[in-house]
């Protein structure tokens, strides 16, 4: 559903927010499942591509569909798929056995510090069989590329709101936990030293380990924080459900730290284009997403930053992605 002029509701556009914020280097889009978060955060990708900036566009998302979107396989490595723009499903299987790897070595630092005699392999099933734990590898894999600064600018389109609140979440959870593993660690060292024959000071892996983790965490947050750099849009449908997501969410992330670059609403019917001998059917969702757009309009008040329009083909492939990049960006 579209006025005759619908950006007189828009305080400041996507364009508008961008020119307002130079230095914008990680964008997070998020939403309800099945709101069009990933065409919008590959349009988006696909536009700053073409403003001359080197462009990584990954998926933090368990259930990718990067490749479906772009057609053309991108799952396991940055791949290019256009000027200065590269895409990345990333491996959770990889990125999964991978962590496990690096438990086994930190519980065998551990078992030889305790002076334990058995084996890692006993308590790493336990270790990973935590829910968390697929979450926790995918957003290691996310701050790995973060902290490589291999691009210009990261484009991440993440898992549905509930999840990405979690993943990005851990980067407190991760600071938290390393504080209390330290100070166990330390107190744990004094007194193996106290009881200990020899004055000499062993060299402890692990505590190595946690301090550079903490540096890591630190640096991820910062990153995640920073109101220059930094940006997470909703996607949301002019519908209920959809709505009620990104306002439960909303503010969280305003909450946590982590800047709201605004919201997208996606799907709108266009009256206009419709014509007279239109299905009552149809008018009816017309008529349904006219009053959700009001709502959308209090709720978000000043945060709308575009209205885009359901196309007539499925958002699938470049030029279709230009197109979107078109109504997002005007």
């Amino acid at each position: 559903m579209f006025d005759p002029n619908p950006m007189s509701e828009i305080t400041t556009s996507m364009t508008g927010y961008f020119r307002g914020h130079p230095n914008l280097k990680y964008l997070f889009f998020g939403g309800k499942g099945g709101v069009g978060k990933t065409a919008l955060a590959g349009a988006t990708a696909l536009w700053l591509a073409g403003q001359g900036r080197r462009t990584l566009l990954a998926s933090t998302n368990p259930v990718h569909s990067l490749s479906g979107l772009l057609e053309k396989s991108v799952f396991g490595a940055p791949t290019a798929v256009s000027d200065n723009l590269w895409a990345y499903e990333i491996d959770t299987k990889e990125t999964i056995e991978r962590s496990k790897k690096d438990i086994r070595e930190k519980i065998q630092w551990f078992l030889k510090f305790a002076d334990i005699s058995t084996k890692a392999d006993d308590f790493v099933e336990s270790a990973t069989m935590n829910p968390a734990f697929e979450e926790s590898a995918m957003f290691e894999n996310m701050v790995d590329l973060m902290l490589r600064d291999d691009y210009d600018v990261y484009v991440f389109d993440t898992a549905p709101t509930a999840n990405a609140r979690r993943l990005l979440g851990m980067s407190k959870v991760y600071s938290l936990w390393v504080d209390k593993m330290l100070k166990s660690r330390e107190e744990a060292r004094s007194l193996r030293e106290m009881l200990s024959f020899s004055k000499k000071k062993e060299e402890d892996p692990l505590l190595n380990y946690l301090l550079q983790f903490r540096d890591r965490m630190g640096q991820a947050r910062q990153r995640l924080t920073d109101i220059e750099k930094t940006a997470f849009f909703f996607v949301t449908l002019p519908e209920a459900l959809p709505i009620a997501v990104i306002s439960r969410f909303i503010g969280w992330f305003q909450d946590f730290g982590i800047p709201v670059g605004g919201v997208i609403v996606n799907m709108l019917l266009d009256k206009e284009a419709l014509g007279q001998d239109c299905p009552e059917f149809v008018l009816n969702r017309v008529r349904m997403q006219e009053e959700y757009l009001k709502t959308i309009w209090h709720k978000f008040d000043g945060s709308v930053r575009a209205l885009i329009p359901l196309f007539d083909q499925e958002l699938r492939g470049l030029n279709m992605l230009a197109e979107a990049a078109k109504r997002l960006m005007a």
